[in-house]
């Protein structure tokens, strides 16, 4: 049977597998740029955001120590001292009017006025104290008639060694977060693609599969067609007819499969969905196979009463192809058997006594144009598809569907189906 790896050259596989990594490195050296920006740009605004934060802080700290002298001078008890816990981290001066120095801590004694600032104004100045601007801030003050600017000026050390601390954090994170996101995106890109590449091999195979067995009944007809055309003579007309018309019929039944699947693939099964009564689908299915197969015991005393919900046809499908398989391979005897368990489930059981199905090929079996006898002739064997849609209608259910040994040693078929209500 021809598959469409079988029809591929190697280069052409390898070229696939090419353009695979090359969209796999595409999108992976993608996603590492958007997230270096990303970063980058919240890294930048975390230090600008943390810098003004602190900055805000110490000039927060200079107005309120700077407003703890314009009170003490403005409830007439004078200039107080003016200490400062730090030399090189803080000072303070008290300037008249005329830019005379009234008072200064130690630490700048001497010192003209280190700024020209009218009260709630703000600058930064270059003290000598520390290697840093100092941040300065004025507070008005009235001594009596006599008006008075409080100046306190502080260091920004902490500001600086604070965004240094986290501009070294960042320039160590933001790589290691970089060669993480590359790790992840490429897994993750590879596993996307391996699933592209496995449904792609999948659909090819659907294809040539499907090509190929469309092509034997026409092959069968045209031939038959040619021999009557160059023979008229010897042309049996019910002969040909026949075997047109028995063509045909495998060919709709296999053109209705293609088109089965293709409403799986792309989850349109089921769609109508509404309450069935399974049992009189599978009792139908048992009178038909009484009635084609006579040489064979269908055993359905075990068919209870069961309601599901949903696709009628589709499940009136699922039923007949579970039957068809059974008849097709059993030797005597067919048993089929339906139960709702009373637990929210509902189980078909189709049994045969036929040569059964190996462990090994109990979940290819129902693969798409799988036949695990490929002696048989289509005829009698079907194009492989009929197993499939058991499974595809079942899971389009929310159910599930096993193959597994009879009682009899032959195969045993078990669907299972939520209840109608669950």
């Amino acid at each position: 049977m021809a598959t469409g790896w079988c029809e591929m050259t190697p280069g052409t596989g390898e070229q696939a597998r090419r353009q695979l990594r090359a969209v796999r490195v595409r999108a992976t050296v993608i996603a590492v740029l958007a997230v270096a920006l990303a970063l980058v740009a919240g890294g930048v605004a975390l230090v600008l955001g943390l810098r003004t934060e602190l900055s805000n802080d110490v000039r927060d700290a200079a107005r309120d120590r700077a407003g703890e002298v314009a009170r003490v001078i403005e409830a007439g008890r004078g200039v107080p001292t003016l200490a400062v816990s730090a030399d090189d981290e803080e000072f303070l001066q008290v300037v008249a009017a005329d830019g005379t120095v009234v008072a200064s801590s130690d630490n700048i004694e001497g010192r003209p006025p280190l700024a020209r600032l009218a009260p709630g104004g703000t600058t930064t100045v270059e003290t000598g104290l520390d290697e840093d601007a100092f941040l300065v801030v004025a507070v008005g003050a009235r001594d009596g008639d006599r008006a008075l600017t409080v100046l306190d000026g502080r260091a920004p050390a902490g500001v600086a060694e604070a965004t240094g601390t986290v501009t070294r954090l960042l320039l160590i994170g933001v790589p290691v977060l970089l060669v993480l996101a590359a790790a992840a995106t490429w897994a993750a890109v590879g596993r996307a693609l391996g699933r592209v590449a496995r449904a792609e091999a999948a659909q090819r195979r659907f294809v040539s599969d499907a090509s190929h067995e469309l092509r034997s009944p026409v092959a069968t007809v045209r031939q038959h067609a040619e021999v009557a055309l160059a023979h008229p003579a010897r042309a049996d007309a019910a002969a040909l007819a026949g075997t047109v018309r028995e063509e045909a019929v495998r060919m709709q039944r296999l053109v209705d499969d293609l088109l089965l699947l293709a409403r799986a693939d792309e989850s349109a099964l089921a769609t109508t969905r509404r309450p069935v009564d399974l049992d009189d689908l599978v009792l139908e299915e048992v009178r038909r196979l009484r009635a084609k197969a006579t040489d064979l015991t269908v055993d359905s005393t075990g068919v209870g009463a069961a309601r599901v919900t949903g696709d009628s046809d589709a499940l009136r499908r699922l039923v007949g192809n579970l039957g068809e398989n059974a008849a097709r391979h059993a030797r005597t005897r067919v048993t089929i058997a339906l139960t709702d368990t009373g637990d929210g489930q509902v189980r078909l059981a189709v049994e045969d006594d036929g040569p059964g199905v190996p462990p090994a090929d109990r979940k290819r079996i129902f693969e798409r144009f799988v036949r695990l006898d490929e002696s048989r002739v289509r005829a009698a064997g079907g194009a492989g598809l009929g197993l499939a849609i058991v499974a595809e209608v079942a899971a389009a259910h929310r159910g599930r569907a096993e193959a597994g040994e009879s009682a009899s040693g032959g195969a045993r078929f078990l669907v299972t189906l939520p209840s109608a209500g669950e």
